[in-house]
């Protein structure tokens, strides 16, 4: 039976790069996000975990679905997939990595060796929809 870890993620793209993280202790960038707490709707979830990671607050009437992208989970045993449901995403405030976050960075096509299964899944849809170079 397939584990899935089911996340959320912000899509943040600025000058045809998304935004991603590094968590300490970790290697690979991910796109910003997390869990669902019990009866958060994905909406509710996204606005906490983003405000939790990177300081900044989603303005909720602009959040717009994206895709949803699936990967073997990084660390995790052969079979444990991580889903990703991303969404675009207005925000107010300035970008600041916190709690987990050591590190936020810009990436294209050329930066996916720095990046997650899902993330690289993500990066590769981005860029075939003219998005991110």
């Amino acid at each position: 039976m397939t584990k899935i870890i089911d996340k959320l993620a912000w899509l943040h793209i600025e000058d045809q790069k998304l935004l991603v993280a590094r968590s300490h202790g970790k290697d690979l960038f991910y796109i910003p996000g997390g869990k669902r707490e019990l009866a958060e709707s994905d909406h509710q979830a996204l606005i906490r975990e983003i405000k939790e990671e990177i300081s900044v607050d989603i303005i909720p009437e602009t959040i717009k679905y994206a895709e949803i992208f699936s990967a073997q989970a990084e660390g995790k045993k052969e079979g444990v997939m991580v889903k990703l449901t991303c969404y675009f995403a207005d925000h107010r405030g300035e970008l600041i990595a916190d709690n987990e976050i050591a590190e936020l960075r810009y990436v294209n096509i050329d930066d996916k060796n720095i990046c997650s299964s899902a993330t690289i899944s993500t990066i590769n849809w981005l860029n075939a929809q003219g998005v991110i170079q």
